[in-house]
């Protein structure tokens, strides 16, 4: 090539299509490759920068807030998540020792499959149904990334299967109706599923109690095929349970209205401390004849909630129908999360397998739920103690994890800013979070904010 001036300024780069057609020096490719003109600008834009910034969870933004409060006195009752009486995490010793056991035998870290431990599977079922309770060979089960995840692949697998019902509202989608209120995240679940969400009366904040009545007039409303969410126990947010006499006549709504029940048992043996008593509700809409769903999580009851163990089983008619179901589970799986994880199955199986740690086990929930109880008793006396004019009842007749305070939510916004005492918007206050040591400090906050 002709020689080039030191003054003369450079030829201009090739784009990058030409480079791609002309054979260039390396030098020279060197240096078209380093400019920006190489690259069209619209490769630079960010993809994403359009993107809004969504609000924080309802409640795990409840502990952020926490976090940044720098009070010495600050409580969070708002994650459910159990605490000893000295207000910190608390893992099972039975869990300890199982997850010693565990280790050293030294087993190896492969993939589960995607239906997850066939042995994990069966101690499910037998912890919800009893054993012999239902024939295994009639239920398609997966292991799921706990409640949450158990949830999904419900909604999923109604989703894609719903019936074409000409009666059946949403068109051709899946409805499902939640208690009001409920989990707050049930509806972005089932929403994100591509059902059609809708409501029955469950809760009177009148009475702070089940609107029984109500609740069944909506339940004879709805259209047949609907899938409706049962909290088998401990209510979540409002810690009312249906009794047994209730539970069966429903049952028998259920039947006249072809209704399809699907049942989120995140809370076995925190209502009464018997894992038995707790499944009565399943146990007898099995009974009766239905073939319901289950969502299950093991995180409350054995202390596992960062290990995400959860089950989701659908009772079907014969084997031919279960393998049917399954295999539609797994390939709802597969793409979702592919398989679920180990460590917190091989615990699980370690201790239902083992008489001895079974039995601490069950000694340990039932230790974890009288706690509970005994720190509803502590607050309405408290509540009773600093001059409260208002009936706490309430406190102590409901049962589980949750006490369903009935403060506004003003009311738990003043909570938070002049005592540090954080709470979901709705009132929900987590019992398994109050101690002997602040139980008196929670009792002046709420009469502080609900004294006339």
């Amino acid at each position: 090539p002709t020689p080039r001036h030191p003054c003369q300024p450079p030829p201009p780069l090739p784009a990058m299509s030409a480079l791609l057609r002309t054979p260039l020096p390396l030098p020279a490719l060197r240096r078209a490759l380093a400019s920006p003109a190489a690259f069209p600008r619209r490769l630079a834009t960010a993809r994403f920068r359009d993107v809004p910034q969504g609000p924080e969870d309802a409640i795990l933004g409840i502990t952020l807030a926490f976090n940044r409060d720098t009070a010495p006195t600050k409580l969070n009752l708002g994650v459910g998540a159990y605490r000893d009486d000295h207000g910190r995490p608390f893992v099972l010793p039975s869990v300890r020792a199982a997850e010693r056991t565990v280790v050293e035998d030294e087993l190896n870290m492969e993939y589960l499959p995607v239906a997850g431990d066939r042995g994990f599977a069966d101690h499910a079922l037998d912890m919800a149904f009893g054993k012999g309770g239902v024939d295994h060979k009639n239920v398609a089960v997966v292991q799921t990334l706990s409640g949450t995840g158990a949830l999904r692949l419900a909604g999923e697998l109604l989703s894609r299967f719903a019936p074409n019902h000409p009666e059946k509202e949403g068109g051709d989608k899946q409805v499902v109706m939640l208690p009001k209120p409920s989990w707050a995240n049930h509806k972005n679940i089932f929403q994100d599923s591509d059902c059609v969400v809708k409501s029955y009366a469950y809760y009177d904040p009148v009475t702070k109690s089940v609107d029984y009545d109500a609740c069944v007039r909506d339940l004879e409303a709805a259209k047949p095929e609907t899938a409706v969410l049962l909290h088998a126990c401990a209510h979540n947010p409002t810690g009312c349970d249906l009794n047994q006499d209730q539970w069966k006549e429903l049952s028998t709504v259920f039947k006249e209205k072809k209704l399809l029940p699907l049942f989120d048992m995140a809370y076995q043996g925190f209502t009464s401390g018997d894992t038995d008593i707790d499944a009565f509700a399943l146990r007898q809409f099995v009974k009766d004849g239905h073939k319901v769903m289950l969502c299950q999580s093991f995180s409350k009851n054995f202390g596992l909630y960062g290990h995400r163990v959860g089950a989701l089983s659908v009772l079907t008619e014969n084997p031919e129908q279960a393998k049917a179901v399954e295999s539609q589970l797994k390939i709802l799986a597969r793409p979702m999360y592919s398989n679920p994880p180990l460590h917190g199955a091989r615990i699980i199986n370690k201790i239902l397998s083992t008489p001895e740690l079974a039995a601490q086990w069950r000694q340990e929930v039932k230790d974890m739920a009288e706690r509970i109880k005994a720190m509803r008793t502590s607050l309405k006396q408290e509540l009773d103690k600093v001059g409260s004019k208002l009936n706490w009842d309430h406190v102590v007749n409901q049962h589980g994890m949750f006490c369903f305070s009935g403060l506004t939510p003003e009311q738990v916004k003043e909570m938070a800013v002049k005592h540090h005492v954080y709470l979901t918007m709705d009132g929900r206050i987590s019992m398994a979070g109050v101690s002997s040591g602040n139980v008196a400090y929670l009792a002046k906050a709420m009469h502080e904010v609900t004294k006339q």
